[in-house]
């Protein structure tokens, strides 16, 4: 199996919504549905702030570098 990418997750997030906004759904289908876009808001949220750790260590690598060069 696939590992999950933000990209896909982003991607099937927007197919539940759309599945969700058909009020034909059942109601088991649309709780299911609910469920997996819980799952992959969560796996969205975690991505991100994963991303947002690497950006600021990135960002204090290169402050440090450019004191260091400019001193």
């Amino acid at each position: 199996m696939e590992e999950l990418t933000f990209e896909a997750a982003e991607k099937e997030l927007g197919e539940i919504v759309s599945k969700m906004e058909d009020n034909n759904i059942p109601f088991s289908k649309a709780q299911e549905l609910y469920e997996r876009g819980s799952q992959l808001i969560k796996f969205c949220l975690s991505s991100l702030e994963q991303a947002k750790g690497k950006i600021s260590i990135i960002k204090k690598d290169l402050d440090t570098f450019i004191e260091e060069k400019f001193e």
